[in-house]
C-alpha cells in the first residue's frame, strides 16, 4: 500500500470506545456514498473516475503536451479555486516550487485568474513579452468572473502576437459540456476544448483535464497519476475501519467532537506547500457549512516551527496535527540534512503530543506520480465520508455562491 496511517500518537487522546461509537455511522455513510443516496449525489463522478475516465481525451492531452514542448515557452493557466489549485499542487509536488527556474525541455507555467491584482497580472505579462505563449483557461461553469476578466486580458495579448490560425493552436478551453461563455467561444473560434464531467465539482476535478492538462505540459506522467488513483479506489472499497479513508474520517470527527476544531496538515518538504493549499480548499469548502466543520490549516516544518510552533505547543488545546511524511525523497545527496529533517520530525511530534496535542501520521512512500494519484484519491474519498459524518452536503458551496452573486451584483450596479 502506498499510504499508511499511524495512530501511535493518538492513543492517549482516542479510546477504542470512541471508535466504536462511530463505527455504525461510518459504515452507513460509506454505503450511502457508494449507493449514491447521500446529499450531493449528483456530484460523485470522481468516485469511479480512475476506472472510467476518457482514454481518448487523455491520449489527446499527452499528444498536445508534446507539441507544446516545441512551440511554447510559457503556458498561462487561468483559473481560480479547484480550476488551478490541483494542477499547481501536483506540479510542485512532482517537480519543485522552483519548477520555472530549473533547466528543462517543458514550458514555464504561470497561474493567473486566482486573484484580481493588477500588479500581479502586469508582472506576468512583462515576463511573457518576448516569449512564445499558450493559454489554458479553466472554469467548469464557463462564467466565472475572475477567470473571464483575466482571460480577456491575456487573449488580447496573444492576438497582438499571433494571427488567427496560430491563435487556434495556443488557446485551450477546459469547461463543462453545457452552454456557457467559454464553451461557446471555443466553438466560435475553433479553440481546442476539453471537458470537466458534469458530475464532478471543481475541487474534485484534479484528475480531470482541469488538473491533468497543465500537469502533462510540465512533463508529469498523467497515466501514472490515474494509475495510482485506480489503485487507491480498489484499496478503499471495503466498508470497515481498516479502510484508511473511513478511519481518517472517523478520527477527524472524534477530534471535532472533543473540541479540537482545527486540523493542521504538517509536512517537512517544501514541495508539499501547494498540495496543502489544495487540501485546505477540498476540506474547507466541503465541510464548512451549517455552522459545522474543522478549520483546515497547514504548516511546513521546520520553517513554521519558528513562527507557529510556539502556539501549537503551548496555545489553547483546540487543534490536532496530521503529519504527511514522504519516506523516500528524490535526492540521495546531503544525508546529514535528510537525517536531521527526520530527527526534527521525531523531536517535534514527541514535544507536541507530550504537551497535549494529538498527532496523526500519514506515511507516503515517495513523491512519484503513482503515489500522488493514490494520495489525491485518498483525500477526496476521506473528505466525502467526513462530510457525511457531519450530516452535511460535502459537494456544494452555498457561501461561495453568495460572494459570487454579490460581486456580480456590484458589477451591474457600477
Amino acid at each position: 500500500m502506498c499510504l499508511k496511517l499511524n495512530t501511535k500518537f493518538l492513543e492517549k487522546f482516542i479510546s477504542k470506545e470512541d471508535y466504536l461509537k462511530l463505527e455504525k455511522k461510518v459504515k452507513s455513510v460509506f454505503k450511502a456514498l457508494h449507493l449514491k443516496t447521500g446529499l450531493g449525489n449528483e456530484f460523485l463522478g470522481w468516485l469511479d473516475l480512475p476506472e472510467n475516465y476518457d482514454k481518448k481525451e487523455i491520449s489527446e492531452i499527452n499528444k498536445i503536451s508534446e507539441e507544446l514542448k516545441l512551440s511554447t515557452e510559457v503556458l498561462i493557466v487561468i483559473g481560480v479555486g479547484g480550476s488551478y489549485l490541483g494542477s499547481k499542487a501536483c506540479i510542485e509536488f512532482l517537480k519543485s516550487q522552483n519548477y520555472n527556474l530549473s533547466k528543462k525541455d517543458t514550458p514555464d507555467i504561470f497561474f493567473v485568474g486566482n486573484n484580481l491584482s493588477a500588479d500581479y497580472i502586469n508582472e506576468i505579462l512583462k515576463i511573457c513579452k518576448n516569449k512564445n505563449v499558450s493559454i489554458s483557461v479553466i472554469s467548469k461553469s464557463g462564467n466565472t468572473l475572475e477567470v473571464l476578466t483575466v482571460f480577456s486580458i491575456f487573449k488580447k495579448f496573444l492576438e497582438k502576437k499571433y494571427n488567427k490560425k496560430e491563435l487556434k493552436k495556443r488557446i485551450f478551453i477546459i469547461t463543462s459540456d453545457n452552454s456557457n461563455k467559454l464553451r461557446n467561444l471555443a466553438f466560435k473560434e475553433s479553440y481546442r476544448i476539453f471537458y470537466i464531467p458534469k458530475d464532478i465539482g471543481g475541487r474534485y476535478s484534479v484528475l480531470t483535464p482541469a488538473g491533468l492538462f497543465p500537469i502533462a505540459v510540465c512533463g508529469g506522467n498523467v497515466n501514472l497519476i490515474l494509475g495510482g488513483a485506480k489503485k487507491a479506489r480498489k484499496d478503499f472499497l471495503k466498508n470497515n475501519l481498516n479502510n484508511l479513508c473511513n478511519k481518517y474520517a472517523v478520527i477527524r470527527n472524534i477530534m471535532y467532537r472533543k473540541g479540537e476544531i482545527i486540523e493542521i496538515l504538517v509536512g517537512y518538504e517544501p514541495c508539499l506547500f501547494s498540495l496543502f493549499e489544495w487540501w485546505k480548499q477540498l476540506f474547507a469548502e466541503s465541510e464548512g457549512k451549517n455552522q459545522k466543520g474543522l478549520f483546515p490549516s497547514s504548516c511546513i516544518f521546520t520553517t513554521d516551527l519558528h513562527s507557529l510552533g510556539q502556539y501549537i505547543q503551548d496555545g489553547p488545546k483546540i487543534l490536532f496535527e496530521t503529519n504527511l511524511i514522504i519516506k523516500k525523497t528524490k535526492t540521495n545527496k546531503y544525508k546529514k540534512i535528510s537525517d536531521l529533517n527526520k530527527k526534527a520530525f521525531e523531536a517535534t511530534i514527541l514535544a507536541h503530543s507530550s504537551d497535549g496535542v494529538p498527532n496523526i501520521i500519514l506515511n507516503l512512500n515517495n513523491n512519484s506520480e503513482f503515489e500522488l494519484g493514490y494520495l489525491i484519491y485518498f483525500f477526496q474519498k476521506s473528505c466525502a465520508i467526513s462530510g457525511y459524518l457531519l450530516d452535511i452536503n460535502p459537494f456544494d458551496q452555498p457561501g461561495v455562491k453568495k460572494y459570487k452573486d454579490n460581486l456580480n451584483n456590484t458589477m451591474i450596479l457600477n
